[in-house]
């Protein structure tokens, strides 16, 4: 299977410290080159891949000083797929509602995995408009936001299994991993660190948009409390040690998540995930089996004190069974392949109904005669 797949620009594919949809396209990119399928890859161009890449841009554009309006880059990335629409049997795209007047007008049938939020009016409102675009969500609890959107499957996230190690024995530590805004709650985390009376390491990143939130609300906590430990963003091995080193991770997130891929890195290495319920929580985590789903931050202190109860295997067992590549792989490979044989004979009955017509348009005869000749 020819297929195109188009990521954000952002991140590098993989990503080097931060990265959520950049990673998730690796992870599916890599698995389908493994299986045989001749994949091509749009991404920045400090990516690194096995598929054939399509640099749009030299570096990505998060780390990039040089860069203020990343959506132009999009723009010409979307051209340059939709120019070569022709080679490929699928487009995957990963960069949200950019692609739908591009795709909408092209032959060569599009998939869009929604990896963002969707339940702001405006993005309805975009959605609403392009409602004939394929969509597949990465939770049920996502595509619920849009009820009336194009959705042909649901798809959860994966991540490589082979860089998180599983450690039997828990760390003497919470932490913290992500980004430092007000949707995923550190202050929340921090709270319930001085609560247990446990050290917690936090390891975020601090964009711009939430630099004001940082200094005011966020970065007072850290020096107030000898228990907090900001240690900043990390790569993929950084992630490895500190969440497999935890005794629990924290994730009191106050939004609508729509996956969290932090909650199933920890579980790979072992450390069961404490998490407030929202969004995806309930799909990614069995509750008492490889952490706790709460309702409340009291409910988060309570849990603490019960993560000695959880086998940790069962954590890394969980996101094996649940969140592999090849779980994923299969999952879009399904996708593919029933749109690919559904698009086929839509074609075939457009042309047929549509060749009379143009004849007749295009040179004044009648139709027979154009049939005829």
């Amino acid at each position: 299977m020819r297929i195109a797949q188009v990521a954000p620009l952002a991140e590098p594919v993989p990503p080097v410290l931060y990265g959520g949809t950049e990673r998730v396209v690796s992870v599916l990119t890599e698995e389908l080159v493994r299986r045989g399928h001749e994949v091509t890859l749009f991404a920045s161009g400090d990516s690194r891949t096995s598929a054939r890449l399509v640099p749009c841009v030299p570096r990505a554009l998060r780390l990039d000083p040089t860069v203020k309006d990343t959506v132009a880059s999009t723009l010409i990335e979307l051209s340059e797929v939709y120019l070569r629409a022709g080679e490929f049997d699928v487009i995957h795209n990963h960069v949200d509602h950019f692609a739908f007047p591009f795709a909408r007008l092209s032959s060569t049938p599009t998939i869009t995995t929604t990896h963002g939020r969707l339940d702001l009016a405006e993005i309805r409102r975009v959605y609403d408009y392009f409602r004939e675009q394929r969509l597949v969500s990465i939770s049920n609890n996502q595509a619920s936001h849009l009820p009336r959107a194009n959705w042909i499957s649901n798809v959860h996230n994966a991540i490589e299994l082979s860089n998180f190690h599983y450690r039997s024995e828990p760390g003497d530590y919470l932490v913290f991993l992500g980004r430092i805004s007000p949707d995923k709650r550190p202050d929340r985390a921090i709270e319930i660190a001085r609560d247990v009376g446990m050290r917690i390491m936090i390891a975020a990143k601090v964009d711009a948009v939430d630099e004001d939130y940082y200094q005011a609300a966020i970065k007072p906590l850290f020096d107030a409390s000898p228990l907090v430990e900001f240690v900043g963003e990390v790569d993929e091995a950084g992630k490895d040690e500190l969440l497999g080193g935890a005794y629990a991770c924290l994730f009191p997130i106050d939004w609508p998540e729509p996956f969290g891929l932090t909650m199933i890195e920890s579980m790979a290495t072992g450390t069961p995930v404490i998490a407030f319920r929202n969004g995806s929580v309930p799909e990614v985590i069995a509750h008492g089996v490889t952490g706790f789903i709460c309702d409340s931050l009291q409910g988060m202190v309570e849990a603490v004190e019960k993560v000695g109860e959880l086998d940790r295997a069962k954590c890394r067992g969980h996101v094996e069974q649940n969140f592999s590549p090849a779980t994923m792989a299969s999952g879009y490979e399904a996708v593919y392949q029933s749109v690919i044989e559904r698009e086929k004979p839509r074609a075939l009955i457009e042309l047929a109904s549509l060749l009379p017509l143009r004849t007749e348009e295009r040179f004044g005869v009648p139709s027979h005669w154009a049939r005829a000749g």
